[in-house]
């Protein structure tokens, strides 16, 4: 595998800007390296949630799909493609396109057809909420240090909430319990992919995300599963990250 290109997909409640030390890690190893926003999710995060945009009452999955097919269609080459959370399931879902010659999948949301436990479900419940509409979400200081920040203490936790949360699309967030192009089919081959999960995720436990990567049925086809203790929703960005993504790097060289 020689393609020396990265795109980084982000997830739910964060922005690209999420990515920024993993951008300068792997472009440090000689990648180029790609973080697209999600529509309605340029910019910062203080001005967003300052003046939330519009585009995010409207704004779904199959949005987000085309938005990063014609991203990439743009590249010279197939990347290979990192996500977190929701951008785990943007991962899959690519792979499950053949857009990319590998996947990452960290922290990441399930396809359609696998099925999430009710913890998962009692967590995001504030912005699937059916009683809400189509609305914008931006979850408070103490929804995320419940669900995001939660290996930090409350101060800390603020500080982080001012910096990395965004406003989110409550029909983004929902689309994948309906939308069919959520499911995929988890029985052809497909390119190599790796699940990372964080031993102290509040939103997808880590044995949940082993369910994801055991649903993979072709036995040709590569799927690895890594644990990290210890490791919050926020691993891609929380202390010791640079551990996490040089677990990423060395799995990637023993693939070439």
């Amino acid at each position: 595998m020689k393609t020396k290109t990265i795109v980084l997909i982000h997830g739910l409640f964060v922005n690209n800007t999420s990515w920024k030390n993993w951008k300068t890690y792997f472009e440090a190893q000689g990648y180029t390296v790609h973080t697209p926003s999600n529509p309605g999710h340029e910019g910062n995060p203080i001005d967003l949630k300052r003046n939330v945009p519009s585009e995010l009452k409207s704004v779904g999955f199959d949005d987000v799909v085309e938005n990063l097919d014609r991203f990439i269609d743009t590249l010279p080459e197939k990347p290979i493609i990192i996500g977190h959370s929701f951008g785990g399931l943007m991962v899959q879902k690519l792979i499950d396109m053949g857009k990319a010659v590998a996947g990452v999948s960290i922290d990441g949301a399930p396809p359609k057809n696998v099925m999430a436990p009710f913890s998962t479900v009692k967590v995001v419940w504030p912005v699937v909420n059916f009683f809400e509409g189509n609305s914008a979400f931006l979850g408070t200081k103490e929804w995320y240090h419940k669900a995001f920040f939660n290996n930090y203490t409350k101060a800390e936790s603020d500080k982080l909430y001012e910096t990395v949360a965004t406003p989110e699309s409550r029909k983004l967030a929902r689309d994948p319990l309906f939308k069919s192009s959520a499911k995929l089919d988890l029985n052809k081959p497909h390119e190599p992919l790796l699940f990372i999960a964080g031993s102290n995720d509040k939103i997808f436990p880590a044995e949940f995300s082993r369910k994801i990567a055991n649903a993979y049925r072709d036995q040709k086809s590569v799927v690895d599963f890594k644990v990290f203790e210890g490791r919050s929703h926020f691993i891609a960005g929380e202390k010791g990250w640079e551990e996490v993504a040089g677990y990423v790097l060395d799995w990637l060289k023993k693939l070439q």
